[in-house]
């Protein structure tokens, strides 16, 4: 089990649209043979729920050891934010593809072995064809979240107006298509912690009046590049905040 974390984390640098599924059945690979074993002792145990438990506390140990060893808070929160996302793009998502009986039950007992090493974490599990969903719905992923949230359909005239903005200004620049792959990257994780953090209404309503009204605002009065200083604003203070809680 602590191998899957360190593997899990030296790959966190290919958690990207166009590397990430490539990264994630290799990691899939070297997993499948404790995937195998884990399954064959939990078909054949008297008590299979207190092995998952065990097994479960071996890798939020194993995490919270890592985190330990960096002296520095930023040191220990860059090291605990790199654990909780490989946790969340590798490990959960390669227990769940696996399907065998022990696999929901893993993936529970990690939940809760995992919030005990982290309180503060809010790491949920998702299926590999999420998270690659997630990476389809480009730059406004973020503003159909808000948008949904608050009640305006997919084609609506806030969409529409940022939609063209990206496709028409966000592209023009030289820097465009490297931004906009930032953005595919972030989005949606954020919008996912977002959505399971129990308040997400109240979230998604602030940022509608702190950054994406005036947004499109300022696309209307033809301030495009004010526009995107604002916009990129949200994301690197939703990403500090929602990335990885």
């Amino acid at each position: 089990m602590e191998r899957m974390l360190s593997i899990a984390e030296t790959r966190m640098n290919a958690f990207g649209r166009k590397t990430y599924h490539k990264a994630f059945t290799d990691v899939y690979s070297q997993y499948v043979p404790v995937f195998d074993a884990i399954e064959e002792l939990y078909n054949s145990v008297k008590e299979p729920e207190t092995l998952l438990d065990q097994m479960a506390h071996v890798l939020s140990d194993s995490g919270k050891a890592r985190v330990d060893q960096e002296v520095k808070k930023a040191g220990k929160g860059t090291a605990e934010m790199n654990l909780n996302l490989g946790l969340c793009v590798y490990i959960y998502p390669s227990i769940l593809k696996y399907a065998g009986n022990s696999s929901q039950p893993l993936v529970d007992a990690i939940g809760k072995a995992w919030k005990e090493a982290f309180p503060k974490s809010n790491v949920q599990p998702a299926e590999l064809e999420y998270i690659e969903n997630g990476f389809h719905h480009k730059w406004c992923y973020i503003t159909t979240a808000v948008c949904r949230e608050t009640g305006r359909s997919d084609d609506c005239y806030e969409l529409s107006v940022l939609r063209e903005y990206r496709d028409g200004y966000m592209r023009s620049l030289p820097e465009g298509e490297e931004l906009i792959e930032a953005y595919y990257d972030m989005a949606p994780t954020i919008v996912k912690h977002i959505d399971r953090s129990g308040h997400a209404d109240q979230i998604y309503h602030e940022v509608w009046e702190e950054y994406l009204a005036p947004c499109i605002g300022l696309i209307e009065e033809g301030r495009m590049e004010e526009c995107r200083s604002l916009y990129t604003q949200m994301v690197c203070d939703l990403r500090e905040q929602y990335f990885i809680v």
